[in-house]
């Protein structure tokens, strides 16, 4: 058999840091109800120009580097899990994939949202243990801030932009970052929760014109906080008994940082100690597929995960949908 083992781990950020006292000179807001609300202090925003791909290239490239790749030619397959594409047609992924060198190798997004980082890990994943490829790139990637409307506090607060990468090959069974399992759903009556109304082939048909406002994205909080926590716990209770763990034998909880008090509860619901999840979201904030790699960086440089522990990811976002993965941390420096 095949064994799908993560090899390598990249993140880029832009430049731009927005604080919440920026943000409270455009809205009616504040850092303490801000960071009250959402743990977040700060997020990264694009330059004007800068685009999804920009970002994911980047990541991918370091990736490759802490992989020990010289260049993208041994990767058979590439996945961009975003939100935010450079264009409604074609794909960011095979743009990113030329600019990596990854000579014919399959390349196409996934629009999973906050959850396309699993999706895309499940998925190259399985390609590898497979035998279809030997090694594989997995980018989340996503510039928020270009559909967030200047006109909603309660979105432009939450959202920044940023991408990460990790390199899949082929492995043996007891080598330490292992992929061991995943578990992936949906529930599509959830779709209005997370949207963006206009744009898309629904309303374009609908003959009817869409508003300014209709071209951004919105979220109702509330109903997508409860089902947040719900269906991560579920998720990732379904994932361990898979795999055969108890919750006192995971290392760390890596969630998609969407909101802190989210991360607190499925901690809860899972019986986790608070400091055996990681958080990151008060220097980024929500970066949606994106997120997961950017946190799991920023754990392992700050020597927070060791060789060898057993790591659960579970990530929820629009669709709705949600998945988790399980694995051992590898030897592995981020780049």
């Amino acid at each position: 058999m095949s064994y799908a083992v993560l090899r390598g781990l990249g993140t880029h950020l832009p430049p731009r840091r927005v604080t919440n006292a920026e943000l409270a000179t455009l809205f009616d807001t504040s850092d303490e109800w801000i960071t009250t609300r959402t743990g977040i202090k700060e997020r990264r925003w694009v330059r004007p120009g800068q685009s999804t791909g920009d970002l994911a290239t980047e990541a991918g490239r370091r990736a490759l580097k802490s992989a020990g790749l010289d260049d993208g030619a041994e990767i058979g397959l590439l996945i961009v899990a975003t939100t935010t594409p450079d264009h409604p047609c074609p794909g960011t992924a095979p743009d990113v994939a030329a600019r990596l060198g990854l000579a014919n190798a399959a390349a196409y997004d996934i629009a999973a949202v906050c959850s396309g980082f699993v999706y895309a890990l499940e998925a190259v994943a399985n390609a590898i243990e497979a035998g279809r490829v030997e090694r594989g790139l997995v980018i989340g990637a996503e510039t928020y801030s270009t559909i967030l409307s200047p006109n909603d506090r309660t979105t432009s607060v939450i959202f920044g932009d940023g991408a990460g990468a990790v390199v899949l090959g082929r492995g043996a069974p007891d080598e330490p970052g292992r992929l061991l399992g995943f578990d992936l759903g949906s529930d599509g009556t959830g779709r209005d929760l997370i949207t963006i109304p206009a744009g898309g082939s629904r309303q374009r048909s609908s003959g009817v014109a869409a508003s300014d406002d209709d071209h951004y994205f919105t979220m109702q909080g509330k109903k997508v906080f409860a089902q947040a926590v719900h269906r991560m716990s579920e998720s990732s209770l379904a994932l361990l008994g898979r795999v055969g763990w108890t919750t006192d034998q995971v290392g760390h909880l890596v969630g998609h940082q969407a909101n802190l008090r989210i991360l607190k509860a499925v901690a809860e619901q899972l019986g986790l100690e608070p400091h055996r999840s990681v958080t990151n979201l008060d220097k980024v904030g929500n970066t949606s597929a994106a997120s997961i790699p950017l946190a799991l960086a920023d754990a392992a440089t700050a020597g927070e995960l060791r060789t060898g522990e057993r790591l659960l990811l579970t990530a929820f976002g629009g669709g709705l949908t949600w998945g988790s993965a399980a694995l051992t941390w590898p030897d592995i420096t981020p780049a």
